[in-house]
């Protein structure tokens, strides 16, 4: 990610402040070099997370106003491309008095300073804890002696030193509050390591429901050391679903809850332990137990079509998205990395896919602009 994001960040900071060049060659470098630098120290602290022996709790507080100012810097360099294709239209057209206006320095400098408080207001919506959520989801396959079941989804809880025990604490209280008969945990819930950052995951033991409360790994329980995370939910009374399927009695049907391993399993930097998913193991699983109805935790929604391949699962739920972050950078962006799949109720072959905008997020872009948190309770209804 540095080696991509450092030389990118140049780019966009050339590109940028071109304008400031009219004002001297001196005030055009000092504003490229700065850019570049913040630009890239997202990607610097990540580095640093994995290869220094600097604590985690130190960097995460670095993380937020790096991700404030990386949002910035980028916003500012996609208004700078329509800045210069409206100018080189103008000229193109003899209107040349167009690129005169909008190449002013001062004209860049308010872009920056618009986008600086734009994406202050992006942090700050992306800090708050968020409110429940309750909507209601259509089953094709869903029995109807099941219809209205209520199901709380906690995913991308991203507990930190930034969502911290206390915001933690928050959520389990308002979910608690919403009467759920079943909850459950689609992954991504910590960062950081165990020894300094089990405090703030320790308020999850409280999470209450008739049926259960049900926890899959997301990417970050892999990046953080996946075998340590998994004894921590454990302790704390949570079962954890990788490549396992368990069925529970509810109103005298079999309903299976199951959850996979992830894909991070596979990138080099995971030496913290886990599995790949492996939704054929579930899929047999799922079948020894007869399941009347199959809930499937798996954390990121681009695998929906190979779990829905198998026939098994009727209702996957997912999260990784963040439900996009921001409005249009949510479908241009983050969809295209996610098989198009980024928030809601999605139709995979025979199989209903919903995917969380998540609880939490994390500390490294905290940017949430109309895509709000949430704890989401799905009514289930049945169709048939």
């Amino acid at each position: 990610m540095l080696i991509f994001l450092a030389p990118l960040a140049l780019l966009a900071a050339l590109w940028l402040w071109h304008p400031l060049l009219r004002t001297g060659k001196k005030y055009y470098a000092i504003a490229v070099i700065a850019t570049a630098i913040l630009g890239a120290l997202p990607a610097l602290l990540i580095w640093a997370i994995r290869n220094t022996t600097v604590s985690y709790t130190a960097i995460a507080y670095l993380q937020v106003p790096a991700g404030w100012l990386f949002a910035s810097i980028a916003g500012a360099w996609a208004v700078a491309v329509l800045r210069d294709t409206v100018a080189v239209l103008g000229k193109m057209l003899r209107y040349p008095g167009v690129a005169k206006i909008l190449w002013q320095p001062h004209y860049t400098l308010i872009v920056m300073s618009a986008m600086l408080l734009v994406c202050g207001h992006g942090a700050i919506q992306g800090l708050r804890v968020p409110a429940v959520r309750e909507q209601e989801l259509p089953l094709a396959k869903l029995p109807r002696e099941l219809d209205g079941l209520r199901i709380a989804v906690i995913a991308d809880l991203h507990a930190s030193p930034i969502n911290n025990a206390f915001y933690v604490r928050e959520v389990v209280e308002r979910t608690n509050a919403a009467k759920p008969d079943l909850i459950v945990l689609p992954g991504d819930l910590v960062d950081g390591d165990v020894a300094t950052q089990a405090q703030n995951i320790a308020p999850l033991a409280d999470l209450y429901a008739p049926h259960g409360v049900w926890v899959a790994p997301g990417n970050h329980e892999y990046y953080s050391g996946f075998d340590g995370w998994a004894k921590v939910f454990g302790q704390l009374g949570l079962p954890y679903l990788v490549n396992q399927a368990h069925t529970v009695q509810v109103r005298g049907k079999r309903l299976t809850l199951s959850g996979v391993g992830d894909p991070a399993y596979a990138q080099s930097h995971n030496t913290g332990g886990g599995v790949p998913p492996d939704i054929v193991s579930v899929a047999q699983q799922a079948q020894a137990q007869q399941a009347q109805f199959h809930i499937l935790l798996g954390h990121q929604p681009k695998m929906a079509r190979e779990y829905a391949a198998q026939h098994s699962v009727h209702l996957h739920i997912a999260g990784h998205t963040h439900g996009g972050h921001i409005r249009g950078f949510d479908q241009w962006v983050v969809a295209p990395f996610n098989k198009g799949f980024v928030r809601g109720r999605y139709t995979v072959g025979d199989m209903t896919l919903f995917v969380s905008n998540g609880a939490g997020l994390w500390a490294g872009f905290t940017q949430r602009l109309g895509v709000p948190a949430a704890i989401d309770v799905l009514v289930l209804r049945s169709t048939q």
